[in-house]
């Protein structure tokens, strides 16, 4: 391939100077070839020690490999480099130098980037109804200008090339269809994403009701089953409830998401059944089937009626209406009786029916009695109270009784009537001498104040240090404000482990409830003064902080330890303390420890699920780990795989890349091959170090590529060598792994296609074999004993939809789907030069060999996987 590159040099002194320092040169604009080098250059003069910023559309460019040439002793020049130009480095840069707080800086200068067709807006899944007619648009830009645009539908060309940007008018389907565009311009042809286009349908019926009873309230959550490629809208819950005969309460509409509701109004201690279907745009599902559940018991909400006595000198006699079934709220445990004499309360009686029988009747004379129903929640409410008297008493003050009450209402009456003419008279004495008593609706008087002074008293007592000594971002502050732990709450154990920017050490919290939890502290080193280390360790736990999955480590809080003669304070990041270690070293153990144990393929293939499990979660959170290995995978007491050390994470916020801008201690033998030669990192290239990691699972520890020196990786796989298949690994596993170094990023398999491949591998062999226990060495348990059988639990298992069975290709897709994944004959046309640049998403290279089985080399070194790598 020929290379183009069209670069005009123009020497311009700046005007801009501040007492002598002046630019002497200035950047150049370029137009540049995608792929190739691209190079600007700044002199300045009037400073004997200068330091050169350069910009890029008014953002800071940082880079460590920035050198600077004398040309005297107070004039300097530098120069920006891109190694190989992509389109997002087109763009407006300029030099920058401050010089006591004023800058000045240097004229302005463009890089324009030529190479093939980049998309701006790529074909996007799309759901229909059968036989609606639809709209798809694709566009994709240069330079060079023009671009065109060729549709392909269902692997059948949709008429000829169409000037960008296009919309194809499909006027309808029946069935689901693939499709994708290609854009054509005079550097060769790019090939957009593949796209879908779905038939809606009506969803399946909801899964996995679960029901959650507190304070006498329902709160039902659900999961929806496949919405038929059409969101759902609502959900219809129908409730019955069974006492006796079966009674259907009104159906329930709820909007969704979420997929929960609360259902108050229930009656205690009752059986309810219910059932849920869900709407889209299409229809409803089907019901899911009854699930039935038993509402707690409660107190009664009602006092026993018609409390009566009869008395004798011998006996007092009670007796009382008893509750209903609805006003029991539960299963009856007693009645509780409870009585006072002259003031005093008296030991209260328990009868298991309604009525109660009291020896020596004269000793309750003139006593009050109340009487409650009782469940084993509680006692509801009392009864009215009733004196105890003879019969005659109570004739005779009835009778009083009759006598005061109608002299208490004729003495209401006539005040009633007082009032009703006091009212009137002073009505018409008002009306008399200001006209209209009322005054016009809403002319109230309106009032206001200002307070001279407020008062908060719930102020809380500041922590030893705060976020605001740190010197970080405002954004991060907000992060990290809710999860930062006061450092008296911390007691720092043993170190645990050792690297680069500090050390992890075992240390105790202290909770709220007084109880001590074991716990891991990351600490970053006590010499480390800039703000920027101290913001990079704090984004890591950023990141954590809304990490929530089994297969994830997630942070329990982050710390500031303020130490004597230091400007900054510590920043201590709290994780869950991880009983076995990191999986690496567990693997060298099971080769190389005191006494080596053997690991089932069955337990291998276990993790290797916990960590695609865990990377499929980080995919969807937008995280880019970049630094995926066995050694940054921790085991916890259950010996569950759990990916963690996020310190190299990125979270994407626009596009599905992250580019590497300066010079980086990274892990070469874990990184993918274009990573490797642009610093471009996606999900892909996480996918690659997760077949990297699969092979450090099978190997028993292995450092990869043995034999294979760091500074000789990227030629070793430009070549197409990969790492060879461990001895005793399976070709499942291995085909599995090999797919991910594809060379093409588009063609490795997802994380969500890994974790249904090894699914499918590990229910094949639980089905096969008898659930197992390992023997683990050097665990010990808190009294030093060391432990043994630990077993691996069972996993729910999804199955496999495909197979990559076929390194770096996409031929084993099903048939219907190989027309939309092959190169056309045109892209093949516009391949050329390095690999890098291969338009088609899946086409094979010439030259593409498949390892060797030979894997006789053995390397168990881990001190050599970091290497400088210069951008």
């Amino acid at each position: 391939m020929e290379i183009y590159v069209w670069i005009t040099l123009t020497l311009v002194h700046c005007v801009k100077a501040v007492n002598g320092l002046k630019f002497t040169k200035n950047p150049a604009n370029l137009t540049v070839t995608q792929g190739n080098m691209a190079r600007l250059g700044c002199a300045v003069e009037g400073l004997s020690e200068v330091e050169i910023v350069w910009m890029k559309d008014g953002e800071k460019l940082y880079s460590t490999d920035q050198i600077y040439i004398p040309i005297d002793s107070h004039h300097w020049e530098t120069f920006h480099r891109v190694k190989s130009v992509q389109q997002q480095d087109a763009g407006k840069y300029w030099c920058e130098v401050e010089y006591h707080g004023t800058v000045i800086s240097s004229e302005p200068a463009w890089i324009t980037v030529e190479g093939v067709p980049h998309f701006i807006v790529e074909p996007q899944d799309v759901a229909t109804f059968s036989g609606d007619p639809f709209n798809l648009t694709c566009a994709a830009v240069g330079p060079p200008e023009p671009v065109q645009v060729l549709w392909w539908l269902g692997g059948v060309q949709e008429g000829d090339f169409r000037p960008s940007p296009s919309v194809l008018s499909v006027s309808g389907v029946n069935h689901s269809i693939k499709f994708y565009c290609e854009a054509k311009n005079a550097k060769g042809i790019s090939v957009s994403r593949t796209g879908t286009v779905y038939i809606k349908e009506p969803p399946d019926a909801p899964t996995n009701i679960q029901i959650d009873q507190e304070s006498g309230n329902v709160t039902l959550m659900w999961s929806p089953g496949f919405n038929g490629h059409s969101d759902l809208s609502t959900c219809t819950i129908q409730v019955s409830r069974s006492s006796g005969r079966k009674e259907k309460l009104p159906d329930l509409q709820v909007s969704v998401p979420p997929f929960q509701h609360m259902i108050s109004g229930l009656s205690s201690h009752s059986n309810y059944s219910l059932r849920i279907r869900c709407d889209n745009d299409v229809g409803s599902s089907p019901f899911s089937p009854w699930m039935n559940f038993l509402t707690p018991e409660a107190v009664p909400v009602a006092a026993p009626k018609n409390l009566t006595f009869e008395l004798t000198e011998q006996q007092l006699s009670l007796s009382w209406a008893a509750l209903k079934e609805e006003e029991l709220n539960g299963r009856l445990l007693a009645y509780k009786v409870q009585w006072n004499l002259g003031g005093e309360s008296q030991e209260p009686f328990l009868f298991k029916e309604n009525v109660a029988h009291l020896s020596g009747g004269a000793r309750f004379f003139n006593a009050t009695f109340q009487v409650a129903a009782c469940t084993v929640i509680g006692c509801g409410p009392w009864s009215q109270p009733v004196v105890i008297m003879p019969a005659s008493a109570v004739q005779a003050q009835t009778q009083r009784g009759h006598m005061w009450v109608g002299l208490i209402l004729a003495l209401l009456v006539a005040t009633i009537v007082g009032l009703m003419l006091l009212v009137l008279f002073q009505r018409r004495s008002k009306e008399s001498q200001f006209g209209s008593v009322f005054k016009t609706p809403g002319m109230d008087s309106v009032v206001s104040f200002t307070a001279a002074r407020s008062f908060n008293r719930q102020g809380f007592e500041l922590p030893e240090s705060n976020l605001d000594s740190l010197g970080i971002n405002n954004d991060l502050k907000s992060k990290l404000q809710d999860v930062l732990i006061p450092e008296r709450l911390l007691t720092l154990g043993h170190m645990l482990g050792k690297g680069e920017f500090g050390s992890v050490r075992e240390a105790f919290l202290k909770m709220e409830d007084g109880s001590v939890q074991r716990v891991a502290v990351k600490v970053l080193k006590t010499d480390i003064t800039s703000s920027s280390d101290v913001e990079q360790c704090l984004k890591e736990a950023a990141y954590m902080k809304d990490f929530h999955h089994p297969n994830v480590i997630q942070l329990i809080g982050v710390s500031l330890h303020r130490q004597p003669q230091h400007r900054l304070p510590i920043p201590m990041v709290i994780l869950p303390f991880m009983k076995h270690g990191d999986l690496h070293t567990f693997l060298l153990m099971s080769r190389l420890g005191d006494e080596p144990f053997t690991l089932s393929l069955q337990t291998l293939i276990q993790f290797m699920l916990d960590i695609a499990r865990g990377m499929e979660y980080l995919g969807s959170k937008n995280i880019i780990h970049r630094d995926l290995a066995a050694r940054n995978c921790m085991l916890n007491e259950n010996m569950t795989a759990c990916v963690a050390d996020f310190g190299l994470s990125k979270k994407i916020y626009s596009g599905d890349y992250y580019r590497q801008g300066s010079v980086s201690k990274l892990p070469v033998k874990w990184i993918a091959l274009e990573s490797l030669a642009d610093n471009v990192y996606t999900t892909q290239s996480d996918v690659w170090a997760f077949g990297v990691t699969m092979w450090e699972i099978m190997a028993r520890g292995h450092t990869p590529y043995p034999g294979v020196e760091n500074s000789e990786v990227y030629e070793y796989l430009i070549k197409g060598e990969r790492l060879k298949q461990p001895p005793d690994c399976p070709n499942e596993i291995y085909e599995i792994m090999h797919s991910c170094w594809s060379p093409v990023p588009k063609c490795r398999p997802s994380f969500q296609n890994l974790v249904d491949q090894l699914e499918g591998l590990w229910t094949g062999l639980s089905s096969a074999s008898v659930k197992e226990q390992l023997l683990y060495v050097n665990l010990e348990n808190d009294e030093g004993e060391p432990h043994s059988g630990i077993g691996l639990g069972a996993c729910t298992s999804r199955a496999a939809e495909q197979n990559w069975g076929v390194p770096w290709q996409c031929a084993s897709k099903e048939e219907d789907e190989k027309d939309w994944l092959t190169v056309s004959s045109g892209a093949a046309l516009a391949i050329g030069g390095d690999y890098r640049y291969i338009v088609g998403p899946c086409g094979a290279i010439d030259g593409e060999s498949r390892p060797s089985e030979d894997n006789t080399s053995e390397d168990i070194r881990d001190d050599d996987e970091d290497v400088i790598i210069n951008v």
